[in-house]
């Protein structure tokens, strides 16, 4: 029990390392080390029992090992040899150059980067960790934004019973590979938000990704002598709604406010998910202030160069906050920033006048960004029946939403067994193109028997890892020594073998697979085909259907018959997700239909060869037909019976291909088929679902577009901004007297194939000029119902003077037979890129 004195002085102890290798403090500060074998064998070999038992953080290893030893090592040529190659790794790595002029300001809520540091809660945060390495490998200037907790995510155990209990224990972050970041005179930098319960101080701390910083913000500092807000940043999505909101406050703007003491001026700012998208109004409040913009033309000019990415495939996702509660908070911002507080709520509402409206983050973000993404192009399609009321004159396929389909960071997941194999039968330059598709057709030479071989040694070694997780279990729950004997016969190295991983929501289906418990056992216990199935995951603690569905299937786990077959690992992290992904044999993913935005768990199995049996959902969508994998049922919508019906699809897969083509084994010692499966999976997954290509389209598509239209704004001093808020302005004055007055084309009658028709609108333009308006035809098949399907979009241009009206045209050659339709509409011509349309773009149809 801590004996609490004040006041304390603090000083800080580093450890004392040899001269020969004085570099080893800055490589364990930078998480290079965490996908670089060359950099983490600096450590390992350091001494292979505290690198284990430290976490694999090499900061407090460091800080733990026997002086002695750093002696001894310092004078071992081999580690020294080993040491020198990883400097030499380091230093290539970090001295490439990078993009000047351009900085991509990346915020989010979470980030998974190590599993000794547990900021993180589950894909979300994975993913952005991938986003910054990536960053990092492809030379991309990014910065990352995001909080520092003081006590991670929940460290999971399960009673005897089965109930997930929860604790969440401390970080100490001066024993983590993050330091605090110091101003030009030495002291701590800090920013400052106001909130309603005072001044709150937040200290920045630094965590280097490779060439990329991320910056993170903490609350928990002397100086917030307020108990709630130290405690801000006490711990990922918890406490209450307050706590919410107090923690997207810090994120968005004080993450805004970091940036600028740090001297960093981001030409491009990037919402991971809505939490941080406060930061648009400090934006706003900025562009007011230093720029003299009234707040519309700040919005203007704000959404150009703003980026947001959505997550979330359902509503119940959504950060909602209450008409007080935001007044609670932003009354005095709005007094200083010099708008409204009906202006802010007008952001984040689909309708600003109405009070019992709740301010939704996610509307704040897709209604200050110009480019908006979801995270696969089932979820684009989702998305835009989601939020299509804010585009009410679109049809859906329309809605500016447009995707990039996650990756996950190759180097970090791919198994270590595969890369020896890759650096003997692919190009040697294969990691500097693993993109290319071209780099992976050498899998198809690469022997199956060694394949296979590799694929054996991954699993024997995931079985080790389990019984010793399983016997951490047991002894945590004081299980008896006939529990403990017993681990060492659980799971076999010879049987196939399923995972099942991931966070225990609801729509997940985690325990679709025991709607037939004896038709499961069955195929479990087949003496000639044994089969076993590991599934690890956490609920959230205040999720209760979560924690019932682990507890059934951990009850399931205590089954005699099945106790040796089926096993639930506690405490899922990236440590168990990598075990795991590398050496199961059949990765399961059950979602609803339409409600998983991607899913990256899947990827990381495929690209160590492990084959999908999947719901068509996410990225297993795009990649089901190339992949070598299993679909579950069809592209139809979810509804509650498909559960029988997939369940049942899962058995008769499993019985009648899946597994019989496993231990299909012949005289070659392996499964041929398998095998050739497990290369089609090696060769059409890895160039495609990696994250390398996803910041590649990220850049191309949505930063480089957000980055030149910065330039922009700078180039003409923001006077664009300016002549748009007038404009938009003066039309929406007139608008209501704009409208179609006839239409002309081929309507009624029969044409030919290839013969071109001419397409024709007569605008009633109310004192605007023909430039100031858009008139496009939607032209396409005329469906069963009368609705078009197939359609294509095409621009009329102006041709002359109607009386008060004007012409305008185009031609259209119909290159299909058939019932075809077209209908007219007029559109303020803002001239953007049509997937940067502000919401509520007034759209006139004919």
């Amino acid at each position: 029990m801590p004996f609490e004195l004040k006041p304390v002085k603090e000083f800080l102890v580093l450890p004392a390392v040899p001269d020969e290798l004085s570099r080893l403090s800055e490589l364990a500060y930078n998480v290079i080390y965490s996908w670089d074998h060359n950099i983490r064998a600096v450590f390992r070999r350091l001494d292979p029992v505290l690198w284990k038992s430290c976490g694999h953080n090499p900061v407090l290893m460091l800080g733990q090992i026997p002086q002695s030893t750093l002696e001894r090592m310092a004078k071992d040529q081999r580690y020294r040899a080993v040491y020198r190659k990883a400097c030499e790794v380091y230093d290539a790595y970090m001295s490439r150059p990078v993009a000047k002029g351009k900085l991509i300001a990346y915020f989010s809520m979470e980030y998974g980067l190590l599993e000794c540091m547990p900021i993180y809660s589950g894909g979300l945060g994975v993913l952005s960790g991938d986003h910054l390495k990536s960053a990092s490998d492809a030379q991309i200037p990014l910065v990352g934004v995001g909080l520092l907790y003081q006590r991670g995510y929940l460290q999971q155990r399960l009673n005897p019973d089965g109930w997930q209990t929860e604790r969440n224990p401390e970080n100490d972050f001066y024993t983590l590979p993050v330091l605090p970041v110091l101003t030009e005179d030495g002291t701590q930098a800090q920013v400052t938000v106001t909130l309603p319960t005072g001044e709150v101080v937040i200290k920045i701390w630094c965590m280097n990704v490779g060439q990329v910083k991320l910056y993170l913000l903490d609350t928990n500092v002397p100086e917030n002598t307020v108990e709630e807000n130290r405690d801000i940043t006490d711990q990922l999505y918890g406490g209450d709604i307050h706590t919410r909101i107090r923690q997207e406050i810090v994120l968005g703007i004080g993450g805004m406010r970091a940036l600028r003491a740090l001297g960093l001026h981001p030409t491009v700012f990037h919402m991971n998910e809505g939490h941080s998208a406060f930061l648009a109004l400090e934006h706003i409040k900025l562009l007011m202030r230093e720029q003299g913009l009234s707040f519309e033309e700040a919005w203007e000019a704000a959404r150009r160069n703003q980026v947001f990415t959505t997550h979330t495939p359902v509503p119940a996702g959504i950060d909602l906050f209450d008409t007080g509660l935001m007044y609670m908070y932003f009354r005095d911002y709005c007094q200083e920033a010099g708008f409204s507080f009906e202006q802010l709520m007008g952001l984040g509402k689909r309708n600003g006048q109405n009070a019992q409206e709740p301010f939704s983050m996610a509307i704040l973000a897709l209604q200050t960004s110009s480019y908006r993404n979801a995270v696969s192009q089932l979820h684009r399609r989702v998305s835009q029946q989601m939020w299509s009321d804010l585009w009410p004159d679109l049809p859906t396929w329309e809605v500016p939403i447009t995707s990039v389909t996650n990756g996950v960071h190759l180097p970090t997941w791919l198994n270590g067994d595969l890369a020896t194999i890759y650096d003997n039968y692919l190009a040697a330059d294969w990691r500097d193109h693993h993109t290319d598709p071209k780099t992976w057709e050498l899998v198809k030479e690469i022997p199956s028997a060694e394949l296979w071989e590799a694929r054996r040694h991954r699993k024997r070694m995931l079985i080790t890892f389990v019984r010793e997780r399983l016997t951490a279990q047991l002894l945590g729950r004081k299980a008896s020594a006939s529990e403990l004997r017993r681990v060492q016969d659980t799971l076999d190295p010879d049987a196939f073998t399923i995972g099942f991983a991931r966070r225990f929501a609801t729509y997940k289906r985690a325990t679709l697979l025991f709607r037939d418990v004896a038709r499961l056992k069955r195929i479990l216990l087949n003496p000639k085909m044994p089969v076993q199935i590991l599934y690890a995951g956490k609920a959230h603690p205040k999720d209760h259907p979560g924690k019932l569905l682990i507890r059934e299937i951990f009850l399931l786990t205590r089954d005699p018959e099945i106790s040796r077959r089926l096993v639930f690992i506690e405490d899922y992290g990236i440590e168990v997700a990598r075990e795991l992904i590398q050496g199961v044999d059949l990765w399961l993913n059950t979602p609803r239909r339409g409600e998983e935005a991607c899913g990256t768990s899947g990827m990381k199995a495929g690209l160590n060869g492990v084959l999908n049996l999947s719901i068509l959902d996410g990225w297993f969508d795009e990649a089901y037909e190339y992949s070598g994998c299993w679909a579950i049922g069809d592209r139809e919508p979810y509804t509650e019976d498909q559960d029988e019906i997939h369940a049942s699809s899962i058995y008769s897969l499993l019985e009648n291909e899946i597994v019989p083509m496993y231990y299909d084994r012949k005289e070659e010692g392996f499964p041929e088929e398998w095998m050739r499966r497990v290369k089609q999976c090696l060769m059409n997954l890895s160039p495609r679902f990696n994250s390398t290509r996803m910041l590649e389209e990220y850049d191309t598509q949505l930063y480089e577009p957000a980055h030149q239209a910065f330039l922009e704004l700078e180039r003409d001093h923001y006077q664009s901004p300016r002549q748009r808020a007038l404009w938009n302005h003066y039309v929406r004055r007139v608008w209501d007297q704009v409208r179609i007055v006839d239409v002309d084309a081929a309507a009624g009658r029969s044409v030919l194939t290839g013969q071109a028709v001419t397409l024709r609108a007569v605008v009633e333009l109310a004192g605007l000029r023909p430039s100031d308006l858009k008139v496009e035809a939607v032209v396409g098949r005329v469906g069963a119902v009368g609705h078009l399907e197939e359609t294509q979009v095409m621009t009329l241009a102006p041709v002359g003077e109607r009386g008060s009206a004007y012409e305008f045209a185009t031609q259209f050659v119909p290159v299909i037979t058939g019932r075809l339709g077209y209908a007219m509409r007029v559109s303020p011509n803002d001239q953007d890129d049509p997937l940067c349309r502000p919401c509520y773009t007034p759209i006139r149809w004919s």
